[in-house]
């Protein structure tokens, strides 16, 4: 008997773990809190608690492992504090030193960029701060690799931390069209390699 599987594109939340089940503390809120995934189901890939964006779910244990793939580019935009410089967004793109494990290891090549008007779909998210602390700015990076909390410590690295983190993109499914919490099912066949 063929198994059929499952995909799914959700908007996570801000506040939400990128799991189904969380032992350490019970009130943490879950991704099987948003929508009621068949049993099985896995997140491909993480977001962080406090990260917010498009997050893909499957079934299918070999096709979480494909996306994951150093072949499948993730893109995101970080709100950083500071007006970032154009300096700074080309260190990001040559790859900075970062922690990994008690290890420094420096990031791969990747694209990176100003934004300087995002998105309607964005919203207007959690409120982060108000002026009077200072300006922030938006960057994209796009990788094809994601260690713990990547961006973060490279947006950290070259000077500006990130304040907001958002995952638009993974591969050729984009967060546009989705709302906030919204969970829609998918297929992958156009995401192959």
């Amino acid at each position: 008997m063929e198994i059929i599987h499952q995909h799914f594109v959700l908007h996570k939340p801000h506040g939400y773990l990128s799991q189904f089940i969380y032992e350490k503390k019970r009130n943490k809120k879950k991704l099987g809190e948003l929508f009621d995934f068949p049993e099985g189901t896995m997140a491909i890939g993480r977001l962080d608690e406090d990260s917010e964006g498009l997050l893909l779910l499957t079934t299918d244990g070999k096709m979480s492992e494909l996306v994951r793939s150093k072949t499948i580019e993730k893109e995101y935009y970080a709100q950083v504090d500071g007006i970032i410089t154009d300096e700074a967004v080309e260190k990001l793109k040559q790859g900075v030193e970062i922690g990994f494990k008690g290890i420094r290891y420096t990031t791969k090549p990747c694209e990176a960029r100003l934004i300087y008007n995002l998105p309607d779909y964005m919203g207007e998210g959690r409120r982060i701060r108000d002026e009077r602390h200072g300006p922030t700015s938006w960057v994209s990076i796009t990788l094809t690799e994601g260690k713990y909390r990547q961006v973060r410590k490279m947006t950290a690295a070259v000077g500006f931390p990130t304040l907001r983190l958002i995952r638009v993109r993974v591969g050729d499914f984009k967060l546009e069209g989705l709302k906030v919490g919204e969970v829609k099912s998918i297929t992958f066949d156009f995401i192959l390699p």
